[in-house]
C-alpha cells in the first residue's frame, strides 16, 4: 500500500505528512508563518487511520491565499491613500499666496472690501442677505429680484456702516431656497496637524480644503 496518499500505516503516513509539511513551509514562507503552523499540527497530529481528504488542505491554503491578497490590497490602499494625502499637501502649499473661493457661513469684516458670490438654482423675486455680528444683532441688506446663476457682491464695511468683527451670513429668498454663500480670498498660510490639514483664508479665517470650490490663481 502507497504511503504518499496518508492512507497506509502509521509509520508512512508520519513520512507522508512530513513531505507535505516541508512543501507548505517552503511554498507558504515566512508571511504566513502562524497559518503554516497550524495547518502543519493539524496534518502531522491527525489520525493516521482516519486521515483527512487532502482536498480539505487544498480549501484551507485557497483561503490563505484569499486572506493574503485581501492584505495586500488592504497595504496598497494605505499606502496609496498616505500618498494621494502628501501629493495634496504639496500641491496645497504650492497655494500659498493665491486666491480661492470658499462656501462659507461665516465672514470676517476689518473695514476693507470683501468680495463674495452667491449662486440661484432658479430666478427668485426677493433675495437678502442677512450677517449677524456676535451681538446677535442682524443686519440686512436687500438684494431684491435676482435671475438664475451666479452674483458677484462686494460687502463693503464703511457703506454699509457695519463694525469690524465677525459675523455669520445667511441668504433669505421669497422661495425658501437658501442659496450658497461665497467669499474669495488669499491663502495665508496651511496648518497641518493629525486630524488633518486646515487653511487660513484672508476674510474666513480657518477653512476646510473640502470647502474651496475655486481655486482663482495670483490675487
Amino acid at each position: 500500500m502507497s504511503t504518499a496518499t496518508l492512507n497506509g500505516s502509521s509509520a508512512g503516513s508520519t513520512t507522508g505528512t512530513s513531505a507535505l509539511s516541508n512543501a507548505l513551509v517552503s511554498a507558504n514562507g515566512s508571511g504566513t508563518d502562524l497559518f503554516t503552523t497550524l495547518l502543519v499540527a493539524q496534518i502531522q497530529n491527525q489520525n493516521p487511520l482516519e486521515p483527512n481528504d487532502p482536498s480539505d488542505f487544498v480549501n484551507q491554503l485557497t483561503q490563505l491565499s484569499q486572506m493574503e491578497s485581501l492584505q495586500t490590497l488592504s497595504s496598497q490602499s494605505a499606502s496609496t491613500n498616505t500618498l494621494l494625502d502628501s501629493l495634496q499637501t504639496l500641491a496645497l502649499g504650492n497655494q500659498v499666496g493665491n486666491s480661492v473661493t470658499v462656501a462659507t457661513k461665516q465672514v470676517q469684516l476689518d473695514g476693507t472690501t470683501v468680495p463674495a458670490s452667491y449662486s440661484l438654482d432658479s430666478a427668485e423675486t426677493s433675495v437678502t442677505l442677512v450677517l449677524t455680528g456676535s451681538d446677535q444683532k442682524d443686519h440686512r441688506i436687500t438684494l431684491g429680484s435676482q435671475p438664475k446663476g451666479e452674483h458677484p457682491l462686494s460687502l463693503d464695511p464703511s457703506a454699509l456702516g457695519l463694525p469690524a468683527g465677525s459675523y455669520s451670513v445667511k441668504l433669505e429668498t421669497a422661495s425658501g431656497a437658501t442659496p450658497t454663500f461665497a467669499v474669495t480670498g488669499q491663502i495665508q498660510n496651511i496648518r497641518l496637524s493629525t486630524s488633518g490639514m486646515t487653511l487660513n483664508v484672508s476674510h474666513l479665517g480657518e477653512v476646510s480644503p473640502a470647502d474651496i470650490t475655486q481655486f482663482n490663481g495670483k490675487s
